[in-house]
């Protein structure tokens, strides 16, 4: 699927891709992973998420709105969370089924923009005013990991937060480098 992505380039989708992977890792987010007719179609899920959970079982689906699965829509709700959290290829279509389906059924519902992507940057686009329409907030990989931070005192997640945001963070990454580097910053440890 991301041979015609073309609203992001792979290079940022993978990072970004990578850094939400790590992210939920780090913080214990409840992940579902899921592909549509992956030895047939779509093809596999990007190593940077699969390595980031090597005990997952990826759950391969034929529905194009992963909510239409039952072993998915059975998952989510077994969670008993009220608030979901989507990103993936394309937004379009696997991702704009399920934030629709999830708000239809009450859950608050967020889709990390930049670790989307579609066929053209304009499909992208409508598919994001579409979900913010419907109530879906939109929001950016770092944006996911720095709200799972919420403050730089969390000392039990700082490095690994540091040590994410450094890897896969861009500018904000490389501030952090300097930062550390020029003054042996630590955000308050």
């Amino acid at each position: 699927m991301a041979f015609a992505t073309h609203s992001i380039d792979a290079v940022t989708l993978r990072n970004n891709a990578a850094l939400v992977a790590k992210a939920a890792k780090e913080f214990q987010v409840s992940t579902i992973l899921t592909t549509v007719a992956e030895k047939s179609f779509s093809g596999p899920i990007f190593e940077e998420i699969s390595s980031v959970f090597p005990e997952a079982s990826v759950i391969d689906r034929t529905s194009m709105n992963t909510w239409e699965d039952p072993r998915i829509a059975d998952r989510v709700n077994t969670l008993d969370k009220g608030r979901i959290v989507l990103a993936g290829l394309w937004t379009s279509v696997c991702i704009v089924g399920p934030a629709l389906s999830a708000l239809d059924q009450g859950f608050e519902v967020y889709v990390i923009a930049d670790a989307c992507g579609d066929v053209s940057t304009e499909a992208h686009e409508r598919a994001m005013q579409r979900m913010i329409q419907a109530g879906a907030r939109p929001m950016t990989s770092l944006q996911y990991l720095l709200e799972l931070q919420r403050d730089w005192a969390r000392g039990e997640t700082y490095d690994q937060t540091v040590k994410t945001a450094i890897a896969h963070g861009g500018g904000y990454g490389l501030g952090l480098i300097y930062a550390k580097t020029m003054f042996n910053a630590s955000e308050g440890h």
